[in-house]
């Protein structure tokens, strides 16, 4: 990640054209030829970041409380991602612009940002496809059948102290920041150990051709939010935030069918 967050400085710093692949990898503290072993071109540098946001934003849905539909589940990761102070501070958010304006300028650099948002939309319909996993019923303690449900759970408010950064009056540079809206990890990063038990893969819960094009429409309507703000000079707050952007889009998709009808699925 350290590869992509000096890319990112010198892109916002520098601009583009005025960037060489061996300006980051001197910025990044390593030699031009382990660059070049994990990215082909100064463009790709940046995927991670662009990934890692929209990881984030996934992620935010998979953790919403249970009792959540859809619509409302990804409302929530709304808030929890693209609210200031909770996914990037303010100060980030301006990176965010920036590298979101090159993407519209540069080729190179809006075919990173494709791929990248493609990648998210698969992730988020394995999502789609693991909340809508309806649980076996188990026999109760009279012998009745209990889901075991609890739409009660608070899961995504552990996941919001999780990527809550400092505030913004600390004297230290703000750092890079990852972009809302995909899941491909650092070339550099290892797994983390973690005693939880893991996400039901895509092979338990393969999404459903209905289910990918949900996941199509709910990430359009965050990526045009995120493009739209980027392109004007409001602030990441307020009713021409991102989030604010992101919900007016959701809510106008009312009445959309974000699950498909039993006869459907038969």
């Amino acid at each position: 990640m350290e590869i992509a967050r000096a890319a990112a400085g010198l892109f916002v710093s520098r601009g583009l054209r005025a960037t060489r692949a061996e300006d980051i990898a001197q910025a990044a503290g390593i030699a031009p030829r382990t660059f070049y072993r994990y990215f082909a071109t100064k463009e790709e540098a940046v995927a991670p970041l662009y990934a890692a946001g929209a990881q984030r934003w996934a992620e935010a849905v998979r953790k919403a409380p249970a009792g959540l539909a859809v619509p409302e589940a990804l409302e929530h990761a709304i808030r929890h991602t693209l609210v200031p102070g909770r996914g990037v501070s303010s100060a980030s958010w301006e990176w965010v612009r920036t590298l979101i304006r090159l993407a519209g300028t540069s080729p190179a650099l809006g075919k990173v940002w494709a791929e990248v948002c493609h990648t998210s939309e698969t992730t988020l319909a394995e999502v789609l496809a693991e909340r809508t996993v309806t649980p076996s019923p188990t026999p109760g303690p009279d012998g009745d059948s209990d889901t075991g449900s609890d739409t009660g759970s608070d899961s995504g408010s552990a996941a919001v102290s999780d990527v809550t950064t400092a505030p913004e009056t600390s004297s230290t540079p703000a750092p890079a920041p990852t972009l809302a809206p995909t899941s491909a990890p650092t070339p550099t990063s290892e797994p983390t150990p973690t005693s939880e038990p893991a996400p039901a893969s895509a092979s338990d819960n393969v999404a459903s051709p209905y289910q990918r094009f949900t996941a199509a429409v709910a990430g359009a309507a965050v990526r045009v939010a995120v493009e739209s703000w980027a392109a004007t000079d409001s602030p990441p707050t307020g009713r021409q935030g991102p989030a604010e952007l992101a919900l007016r889009n959701l809510r106008a998709l009312h009445g959309f069918a974000w699950r498909e009808s039993p006869a459907e699925e038969a």
